[in-house]
């Protein structure tokens, strides 16, 4: 039976987690050997940007102990921030003791925009109305997958400032993030709104604020496996802090965003649109953290997230051969149930960041990352790199110029036997 509780994960080597990865996602031969070259190709590369030089690489790490609706899974994230795999696998460890995480999802609506520029505002809003279902089947008259499986314009909405009025079209995008569909869609209607309101159409652009797309989980950590009493009333009062500073609910939310953006990045998802709704959702509350504790009866720390989620399986990035591997290592068949996982990962991220801030403190998971890379950025190879890292931590002085000055006695002592 696959789990991703997987003990020690972390101990072994990069081979033999990979032979646990290729088995858990059944991945061929050909896919294991494309994530240890880790190369996309320039072919590739160039039709999916413009002015194409090369490719630029960042690790690819798995997130373990999962267990996200009854269903296990092992989560790929593209970053470079040490601790932020670590953490998020940390978190859902312990979330797994009392039955790891449950999702809810609202939907997969976006909003497509027109403005319409008018001297006459409430004509325009009225006209607008009156030919509504009108406006909805010529928005749906289009050639699209998206359409055929049931997905479309539903609805439109009509709002009036001093000299324009801003359409609504509420789309369901399926398991598209939607965007494109979303802009022809707008291009496709704006003709016959302009005619029909005797305004002018200027911006046909989708929103990336999209409230009615979230992804909702929960979790309930059990009280001894987060260290007891005090540590689970130290997490709320650092939550509480969140809801009323502005200052630290930025880092609260940055935080949050470390496992979602590791986790979209790594699905070829436009992490840039979706950290643009997250930031607009909190925005809605007055600036406040996208996560919320509480304690139940039982003295548990209660979490819960709730995400804006324009995320897709099809179309877009996955071009790119790397994010279809890593969409396979998570086995997801749908967007809601992408949707689901990333939430899921926000909340372990949160938890255990916040965790770490009332224990220990933030930093010790870190440095010894943080070392380690400064290691290697010298030029340590080999058993250099434990050798360097381990008298940085031990002499607690870590940086670039230690780093060096370290592995020139290391090499000294080692070219003098």
């Amino acid at each position: 039976m696959k789990t991703s509780r997987l003990s020690g994960f972390y101990k072994l080597s990069v081979e033999e987690r990979l032979k646990i990865v290729k088995e858990f996602a059944d991945l061929s031969d050909e896919e294991v050997e494309l994530l240890k070259t880790s190369k996309i190709g320039l072919d590739k590369a160039n039709a999916m940007i413009e002015n194409v030089i090369g490719t630029f690489e960042l690790p690819i790490g798995i997130a373990t102990n999962f267990l996200i609706d009854g269903k296990d899974y092992l989560i790929p994230m593209v970053i470079e921030e040490p601790s932020v795999v670590a953490a998020a696998s940390h978190g859902a460890k312990i979330a797994r003791v009392k039955g790891g995480f449950s999702t809810l999802y609202t939907g997969s609506i976006m909003i497509g925009q027109i403005q319409v520029l008018t001297k006459n505002p409430h004509s325009a809003k009225f006209e607008v109305l009156k030919h509504k279902d009108e406006i909805i089947e010529k928005a749906n008259d289009v050639e699209s997958s998206i359409v055929k499986l049931g997905g479309g314009c539903k609805d439109l909405t009509v709002r009036v400032f001093d000299n324009m009025i801003v359409v609504h079209l509420l789309i369901d995008v399926r398991d598209a993030m939607g965007a494109n569909f979303i802009n022809s869609v707008c291009e496709r209607v704006a003709p016959f709104i302009e005619r029909i309101t005797g305004g002018k159409v200027l911006l046909r652009i989708l929103s990336n604020h999209c409230p009615q797309r979230l992804a909702i989980a929960k979790a309930v950590f059990d009280k001894k496996a987060v260290g007891g009493e005090e540590v689970v009333e130290g997490i709320i009062k650092a939550y509480e802090l969140a809801k009323v500073d502005i200052y630290r609910c930025a880092t609260h939310n940055k935080g949050i965003m470390n496992g979602v953006c590791a986790v979209l990045v790594a699905t070829g998802n436009d992490f840039r649109a979706v950290e643009s709704a997250c930031y607009a959702y909190s925005a809605m509350q007055g600036f406040k953290p996208l996560t919320h504790y509480e304690i139940n009866e039982d003295g548990d720390l209660v979490g819960y997230i709730e995400l804006p989620m324009s995320v897709g399986v099809v179309g877009g990035a996955k071009a790119n051969p790397l994010a279809r591997i890593c969409l396979k290592i998570l086995g997801v068949k749908s967007a809601e149930e992408l949707a689901r996982v990333i939430a899921s990962v926000g909340l372990a991220q949160n938890f255990a960041a916040l965790r770490a801030l009332v224990t220990e403190g933030i930093q010790r998971g870190h440095m010894e990352l943080h070392a380690r890379s400064l290691a290697l950025s010298v030029g340590a190879r080999g058993d250099e790199v434990e050798k360097v890292v381990e008298r940085m931590l031990k002499e607690g002085k870590i940086s670039m110029s230690k780093a060096k000055e370290i592995l020139e006695d290391v090499r000294s002592h080692s070219n003098s036997r």
